[in-house]
């Protein structure tokens, strides 16, 4: 018997969990398919390069573009996030998602909130993080030398 307290299953938190295993694994359609119809990304919260006017990313079809435009060009993401909060019907992560794009790593701190909707659906992915300091972090990763 597993021994997770009530209050960490969250809907929120399952849907959030979803979502990054979906982007570690690359699965455009099952990330996808964790989305509400009217779900909306905004991802930097704001204006930014991935979202010029900052209204964010509404419906499946921008939702795609958003993946497209973002986490198809990743190599890898990870997700290191230290703490989490479920309040009502969102959950907001404080942490790191870590990106390595040919042969750069980029860190973006910052806070991550997913709300879902009455049937665990994401109904809002907002990220909360400075474009300028996450580029302030850019290296080069280390040739694998296969040693």
């Amino acid at each position: 018997m597993t021994d997770i307290h009530p209050a960490r299953i969250h809907p929120a938190r399952i849907a959030a969990e979803a979502s990054r295993t979906a982007v570690r694994a690359k699965d455009k359609q099952a990330w996808l398919a964790l989305f509400a119809d009217d779900g909306v990304v905004e991802d930097p919260v704001g204006r930014s390069a991935f979202d010029p006017e900052g209204r964010g990313h509404h419906g499946r079809d921008a939702i795609a573009a958003f993946w497209d435009a973002t986490i198809a060009n990743a190599d890898t993401i990870e997700f290191d996030y230290r703490d989490s909060f479920a309040c009502g019907d969102e959950v907001a992560y404080v942490g790191t998602i870590r990106t390595s794009v040919g042969g750069m790593r980029i860190d973006a701190e910052g806070v991550f909130v997913y709300r879902a909707d009455g049937a665990g659906r994401i109904a809002s992915l907002r990220a909360f993080w400075e474009v300028d300091r996450a580029m302030a972090t850019a290296t080069q990763e280390a040739a694998d030398t296969g040693h």
